[in-house]
């Protein structure tokens, strides 16, 4: 009986016991410029982002984005929270799932829009220093007086080049099914 309930136990810790591919980390802070292409008038800015793996599959991750309307006074803020999961699946490729909680906060009018996002991908490592990843997902605000923003599905390339151990320039494209697209680059420490 306590055979089985330790061969029981390490057959459920299984899915747990693979951690972040070689090359790959989950710990960074990182500095960029953003542009974003709507059908509109376009927009850029700047934006924090950072990530924390309090776990070999676990991490938390965060990002703040304020941005200026071309030709405009318009400002706008966006920022999103969550939580992720990662998992080896080769040497140096992790598949990765995200949630995220998020807000959309227009300057110019007394509106902002709570939301969230989920989605996942694979990471991929070439080497100690080129990184790359692929990621579909899915996000979505919650109506408010009136105002119904679509859902939208997406996908979002990016990848970096690893200077060092430590630093390395990110860059990243997220085109959604609008056509709309947001596009960032800055420099990332990692640890």
């Amino acid at each position: 009986m306590k055979t089985s309930l330790i061969a029981l136990a390490l057959a459920a810790a299984l899915p747990f016991a693979a951690s972040a591919a070689d090359n790959l980390s989950y710990n960074y802070v990182e500095g960029d410029y953003v542009k974003t292409d709507v059908s509109g008038p376009d927009a850029d800015g700047w934006a924090l982002k950072g990530s924390w793996a309090f776990h070999p599959n676990f991490h938390v991750f965060g990002d703040f984005t304020q941005q200026k309307v071309d030709h405009t006074d318009a400002k706008f803020d966006q920022w999103r929270i969550g939580a992720g999961y990662n998992r080896a699946i080769a040497t140096s490729t992790d598949l990765v799932a995200r949630v995220g909680y998020q807000k959309f906060d227009p300057h110019h009018s007394n509106l902002d829009f709570d939301g969230y996002n989920a989605e996942v991908g694979l990471r991929n490592a070439f080497g100690e220093h080129v990184e790359v990843y692929a990621f579909a997902g899915y996000q979505d605000y919650t109506k408010k007086h009136g105002v119904n923003p679509d859902g939208a599905f997406y996908g979002r390339l990016g990848g970096q080049v690893k200077l060092n151990q430590n630093w390395g320039i990110n860059g990243d494209i997220k085109m959604d099914r609008h056509g709309n697209k947001e596009w960032s680059v800055g420099p990332r420490f990692s640890w």
